[in-house]
């Protein structure tokens, strides 16, 4: 290889035609493949009928839940509904949203802040009306509670 730098040649022109655009009557046809039948195409994708959406699987209660698994205890990197601190979710017709949770101590540093924090976020649920979050301590939280899902984030499993 030597040292002296490759040459180009340079090309001056006054201008472009732009390229053609696509018409339909361009496609060439093809013969249809062989479709072998997918018995359940469109059965995965059915939502339950007749579900009311404060009931669970309907829209209300499904985005209460969503809104949960965006809210992360501050000491254990799970989202609090995965970590089981939600013992109960109630959507009223109306779109009144109870939660029932606890917290993974009565000491917990965030015993103040978080069921505030759980009202607006469920309060922000597009459709909640209402949100009311109760705390109990009875039957209190223990590593049981967690789903799979947080426990193999934790490395229990």
């Amino acid at each position: 290889m030597s040292d002296e730098p490759e040459k180009f040649a340079i090309e001056e022109v006054d201008g472009v035609e732009p390229p053609r655009r696509a018409r339909v009557e361009d496609v060439v046809e093809a013969a249809p493949a062989a479709h072998k039948p997918d018995y359940l195409e469109g059965f995965l994708k059915e939502k339950p009928q007749g579900i009311a959406p404060g009931e669970p699987g309907g829209t209300l209660y499904e985005g209460v839940i969503a809104a949960l698994r965006d809210i992360f205890d501050p000491e254990i990197p799970v989202n609090i509904y995965d970590l089981g601190l939600i013992y109960g979710v109630d959507v009223s017709s109306d779109g009144d949203a109870k939660v029932i949770m606890t917290l993974t101590t009565p000491h917990c540093p965030v015993a103040e802040s978080m069921p505030g924090e759980v009202e607006l976020r469920v309060g922000a649920v597009p459709g909640i009306r209402d949100a009311e979050v109760n705390i109990v301590w009875d039957p209190p939280w223990d590593p049981s509670k967690m789903s799979d899902d947080a426990k193999l984030e934790l490395g229990m499993l």
